[in-house]
């Protein structure tokens, strides 16, 4: 669980690497201590970013408010921030499509 961090309140920092400009949406491994997602959207005009939020929303069936880039905005590797969601949670579901 190198790839996360909890916070007191229940919220999750989650750390990622993106991979910008893919021909799929979806966690494909882990990299160095963050999980590598890859993203369809170019990283340009915050579109990248966007993508993010939009995938991770629709993957943790969350909503869009309850996750927040804390660092990395103009960088590969992110730093993420959850609401919403046990960090075992989080965790199963990631390494179920990592299998």
């Amino acid at each position: 669980m190198r790839y996360m961090g909890s916070y007191k309140d229940g919220r999750v920092l989650l750390r990622l690497y993106i991979q910008p400009r893919s021909s799929r949406n979806g966690f494909v491994g882990i990299y160095g201590d963050a999980v590598k997602l890859a993203i369809t959207a170019p990283p340009v005009d915050g579109k990248a970013n966007k993508a993010v939020v939009g995938f991770l929303a629709s993957f943790f069936k969350i909503k869009k408010k309850d996750i927040s880039i804390k660092h990395g905005l103009q960088s590969r590797t992110k730093s993420v921030l959850l609401a919403g969601l046990a960090s075992d949670e989080i965790q199963t579901r990631i390494e179920t499509v990592l299998e």
